[in-house]
């Protein structure tokens, strides 16, 4: 007689059935969380199957994906994914889960496919209502192709910087107080040592859920930055620019070779897909980041950067063939402004300039300001702006500044000087056509007097009353006099722009 195992998805062990364990997956039950969610609200079904498996992460070993129906008769197809979960005596269980978030008012519906080593099983049909929400969706490229709006076609302007290790609420109500509606964070690689290749760490996971929680309440937009440098440098810059050795993909892959390794691709693919099921319904997920100062990585400077080009197309083009909510993307070489990154700025939707400016722009080099030909804080809004020209002249796309600020400034954090600086910085930038205020790094206890202040509200007031979504016509406007500088875009319906006198 043959004998079969029940495999519940609440245990992440390794289990090999496969000399008697034949019979297809089966589910043993399906809840979603509300048979009535908002507009762009996060929809979210937990399920528990009998199957069999060795990793449950791996598509290959067991494949679940799901058809969303719309009242219009659209389809969407979306990954499952494995996670832990806490109930409601707070112990840790693990099952499966499907997220989403609708577009169309009304009657939706859902299946859900599972195909493992001995089969394939289709649920029954589930149907969730829609209804009005206050929500806008989420940002997209607006058809200007300059600016930023959310789905339903209100304008986006970001007004934020970078937040870093910091997902707690009340770091987020200061920041939302002084204006902020956008924050961009460095996630630790979802690949650990405790986890292994292939297996993603739920206490990671668990951060980033977390963290677009909370912004989803206070209706804030995150850029999450998946592959920060550090992780991918073996000896680059030094110091904790170097965390290769924390990186498991060294199991399979030289440092300076990880661009171009098709198994490292292989595993890239996986995570990527467990990325999209994980956060792509998100509407506070604004910006992929997929990779922060390219040349700081060993596969750009001891490898071969015009690989590190093709790699990132190769992510940009995952996403945009896998997610179908099709988040933009975005990705940096460092600011040093040699640092021009010309084939990341034509592959990804939103080209991306970092402004360091003690990286070889022009700089005061008399060490007294009243007797350098041009003061430091006009070479500074200049640097701004001729480096904002340069993205919006290349490519028709809408600019960011994904970088800037902190170090490698003309004038330390405790100087009167910087905050003149930053407030130049962001007022330059909108008037030289960025869409996003410059990635201010980062939030800390030593940033915040200067940066984190009623100027960042300032500029949220000015871009709250501008359509940038509808504007046409667009270009840049510049004027030198006596008096001073000025800066504006230019549309048929306004302009905008900004004036300074140095003096």
């Amino acid at each position: 007689m043959r004998k079969t195992f029940t495999v519940p998805a609440t245990l992440l062990l390794v289990f090999l059935f496969s000399s008697v364990y034949s019979a297809p997956p089966s589910f043993k039950w399906i809840r979603h969380n509300t048979d009535e969610v908002g507009l762009y609200d996060k929809f979210e079904a937990t399920f528990w199957l009998e199957t069999e498996f060795e990793n449950p992460f791996d598509p290959e070993d067991i494949d679940i994906m799901a058809t969303f129906t719309a009242p219009s008769g659209k389809t969407w197809t979306i990954p499952a994914f494995y996670s832990a979960i806490q109930d409601r005596s707070w112990l840790t269980r693990y099952a499966w889960l499907l997220r989403f978030s609708a577009d169309e008012l009304g009657d939706w519906n859902y299946i859900i496919k599972v195909k493992d080593r001995n089969g394939e099983v289709t649920s029954e049909k589930k149907n969730f209502k829609v209804v009005e929400s206050e929500y806008h969706g989420r940002i997209k490229v607006a058809a200007n192709k300059r600016y930023l709006e959310y789905d339903d076609g209100t304008p986006f302007y970001g007004v934020g910087m970078w937040v870093n290790n910091q997902e707690k609420a009340e770091v987020m109500d200061e920041l939302k107080a002084v204006g902020v509606n956008y924050i961009s964070y460095v996630m630790t690689p979802l690949e650990t040592w405790a986890s292994g290749m292939g297996r993603y760490d739920q206490h990671v996971c668990a951060r980033v859920d977390h963290l677009l929680n909370i912004l989803e309440e206070r209706d804030m937009q995150l850029a999450l930055n998946f592959w920060f440098h550090s992780y991918m440098s073996e000896t680059v810059w030094g110091g904790g620019n170097v965390r290769w050795f924390a990186n498991p993909y060294q199991t399979i892959t030289e440092c300076k070779d990880f661009y171009r390794s098709e198994e490292a691709w292989k595993y890239q693919e996986k995570l990527y897909r467990y990325m999209i099921a994980r956060w792509g319904y998100s509407r506070s997920l604004a910006i992929w980041f997929i990779v922060d100062e390219v040349n700081g990585t060993d596969g750009w400077v001891s490898g071969d950067s015009t690989q590190a080009g093709v790699w990132v197309k190769k992510v940009h083009d995952y996403f945009k063939a896998n997610d179908p909510w099709n988040h933009p993307t975005t990705g940096t070489r460092s600011g040093g402004i040699k640092e021009w990154w010309q084939e990341a700025y034509e592959a990804t939707d939103l080209p991306g300039r970092e402004i360091y400016e003690a990286q070889g722009f022009p700089i005061n080099n008399t060490g007294q300001i009243d007797k350098d030909e041009t003061h430091s804080l006009t070479y500074s809004y200049r640097n701004y702006h001729g480096q904002v020209n340069k993205l919006w002249n290349g490519f028709e796309k809408p600019c960011l500044i994904p970088e800037t600020g902190w170090d490698h400034t003309f004038y330390e954090m405790q100087m009167p000087g910087y905050q003149a600086q930053y407030h130049n910085a962001i007022w330059v930038s909108l008037a030289s056509g960025v869409s996003m205020s410059p990635f201010w790094w980062a939030y800390s206890g030593r940033l915040n007097d200067n940066v984190v202040t009623n100027q960042m509200l300032s500029l949220r007031y000015f871009t709250d009353q501008i359509p940038f979504n509808t504007l046409t016509n667009l270009k840049i406007i510049e004027a030198v006099s006596s008096e001073g500088d000025a800066y504006a875009v230019g549309s048929d319906q306004l302009i905008f722009g900004w004036a300074v006198n140095a003096d």
